[in-house]
């Protein structure tokens, strides 16, 4: 059964939380990041995306970058941009974005139910992510990005969140710059925060990773490591390593996933031509007027060459019976991205990117245009419940299959590792 428990937050005066919020670090690259913080010393960019106060040519994976990542959170509390919460607290994170609204629970889960599986992966991670993020966990001592994980929803954690919503005042609440909506509320309530911790260990037998995989491995690996570390220099003592990792609980009926979409380096020595060609065995295809976004499953979009095309899969090209094969991620990898392509593993592989739904279209066709890609591929999303019976089957969808929105922002509430 799923263990969570209450932590003491480190958070924002609430006065500069719209300031503080920022963005994920991995939805932003350095330069989107600067722009994004320009004008504004309480970004908690400055933190998650270090670099953006280092000359341009600075390697962002380098000492110098994580460094100044923990001077900037310690400044941050020192000036009091920052405070650690007084007792250990669950906090109710409530998104709105478009008119509609999820609610989740922000908690810190254990890392024995990460490595134990009973949090549920659904997708491999790739090796330089996970660097990244370990040393910036290891540097800052604090857990600064938020694991977004998912459960099937019990009407009784529902009850204890609506009602605590409605009789208690926010700590924040305030809409971000791109239109949602962000309310927090600091649950501190002994029995009530009894009441929860009791109800995931008896009514949730698992949750899952919705969007985070990169920082709850890295969160794991930095923890065991440091625990194994104490107890060589300190016996046999764990209480200075917390077991648990920043995590948010949201149930399922509540998720919305939006498409992940792919951008290709180059045609691998094919022409444009001779690669719809080859194409045709695989799938109908068809030109298009203006920009595809395929609206059913086994429907993909491709840009290149300032045209957009529809493919359809014809029947036979793929495995309807395996949960894995009849994903349109697992179909795009096999029919067109492996054998046409070379590309094998897109954890590894430097010729491929990925591109979240919410950048829309236009971002596919001005990666293409501007020659940074020669091609892109838009995507029909997975499910909620095809990512959790893959989970359950101990299956991995190929890398970077699921994108949800809104985002849950950085610098709100903050996890120290060391307690």
């Amino acid at each position: 059964m799923a263990k969570i428990s209450p932590f003491e937050a480190v958070r924002p005066q609430p006065q500069l939380a719209k300031q503080v919020a920022s963005k994920p670090y991995d939805v932003l690259n350095s330069a989107e990041a600067k722009i994004e913080a320009v004008g504004n010393a309480y970004s908690f960019l400055h933190i998650t995306k270090s670099e953006i106060g280092l000359p341009d040519t600075i390697d962002i994976h380098s000492a110098e970058v994580y460094e100044l990542a923990l001077n900037n959170l310690t400044a941050f509390i020192q000036r009091d941009v920052l405070f650690k919460e007084s007792k250990p607290c669950y906090y109710i994170y409530q998104l709105i974005m478009d008119g509609r609204a999820q609610t989740g629970l922000v908690c810190v889960s254990s890392i024995d139910d990460y490595n134990n599986d009973i949090i549920k992966k659904h997708e491999f991670t790739r090796p330089e992510k996970e660097l990244d993020r370990i040393n910036h966990i290891k540097t800052t001592g604090a857990q600064t990005g938020n694991v977004f994980l998912a459960y099937r929803n019990q009407a009784s954690i529902d009850a204890l969140i609506e009602k605590w919503k409605t009789n208690k005042t926010p700590v924040y609440d305030f809409t971000s710059d791109d239109g949602i909506q962000h309310t927090v509320w600091a649950v501190s309530d002994e029995t009530v925060i009894d009441q929860i911790t009791t109800i995931f260990e008896t009514e949730v037998p698992c949750t899952y990773i919705a969007d985070g995989h990169h920082r709850a491995a890295s969160a794991a690996k930095v923890l065991v490591a440091l625990r194994e570390e104490n107890k060589t220099k300190a016996g046999d003592d764990e209480k200075k390593i917390s077991p648990y990792f920043l995590t948010t609980l949201f149930p399922a009926n509540q998720l919305q996933i939006m498409d992940y979409n792919r951008v290709v380096k180059d045609l691998n020595g094919h022409t444009v031509e001779a690669f719809i060609a080859a194409l045709s065995n695989q799938f109908e295809v068809a030109t298009c007027d203006t920009a595809y976004k395929p609206t059913a499953l086994h429907h993909f979009g491709m840009y290149v060459n300032k045209t957009w095309y529809s493919l359809i899969a014809k029947a036979g090209t793929y495995n309807d019976s395996d949960p894995i094969g009849v994903l349109d991620v697992t179909i795009l990898q096999n029919n067109i991205l492996a054998t046409l392509l070379n590309i094998h593993d897109q954890r590894t592989d430097k010729r491929i990117d990925f591109v979240g739904g919410i950048r829309g279209l236009g971002e596919l066709e001005k990666r293409v245009d501007s020659g940074d890609m020669a091609m892109a591929f838009s995507l029909y999303p997975v499910t909620i419940e095809q990512l959790f019976n893959i989970a359950d089957a101990g299956e991995v969808m190929p890398p970077k299959s699921t994108w949800f929105e809104p985002k849950l922002r950085d610098g709100l509430l903050t996890h120290l590792i060391h307690s």
